[in-house]
């Protein structure tokens, strides 16, 4: 805005000046060029700004998606602060994290952010996505009791453990519009 302000007064001082000094004002060809170069500036202007992310109209309308190798998982967002926080951090693209087995039980890796802990005393069931120290998030494939935070639940969590494979697993986070 204040870049058009910029231009339009350098215009009219443009215009004031050449018409004062011939004592007849700028010719239309001179105008169309002037008009011309504003508009390319203003058009340069709206590219350079950065493009802001697209926000969901409801979160309620998007499940967590993940991905490992050829499976795909949908789940459930919980209703808490920690969920709000990965939907909104999912607007900005797909996550892909680098998980591990831990414990037998888990597979876990770094969240590249910190999330708002919710934590909570609870039991771990298959398909449970959790938020641990409030920077990795884990995908559990047995049972583990403890202060945790729950982010989602996977929708069918049927043979999870060999799904996920062993060992190390890229896992893609992602969101997707519920189907009406």
């Amino acid at each position: 805005m204040v870049k058009k302000l910029c231009i339009v007064c350098v215009f009219l001082a443009v215009s004031g000046f050449c018409a004062c000094g011939n004592g007849s004002a700028a010719s239309n060809e001179e105008m169309t060029q002037m008009q011309t170069e504003t508009e390319v500036s203003e058009t340069s202007a709206k590219a350079e700004q950065p493009a802001v992310p697209v926000q969901p109209e409801n979160s309620d309308d998007f499940v967590l998606k993940i991905n490992v190798g050829e499976h795909e998982f949908y789940a459930s967002f919980e209703d808490n602060q920690s969920a709000e926080e990965l939907k909104e951090l999912l607007t900005e693209g797909p996550v892909t994290v680098q998980m591990e087995d831990y414990g037998g039980f888990e597979k876990v890796g770094p969240l590249g952010t910190e999330l708002t802990r919710s934590d909570e005393q609870i039991t771990t069931q298959p398909g449970d996505v959790i938020l641990y120290q409030g920077n990795q998030i884990v995908i559990y494939y047995g049972t583990n009791s403890w202060n945790f935070t729950r982010l989602a639940r996977i929708n069918d969590p049927e043979n999870i453990k060999e799904k996920l494979g062993e060992g190390t697993a890229e896992v893609i986070f992602s969101l997707e519009q519920k189907e009406n």
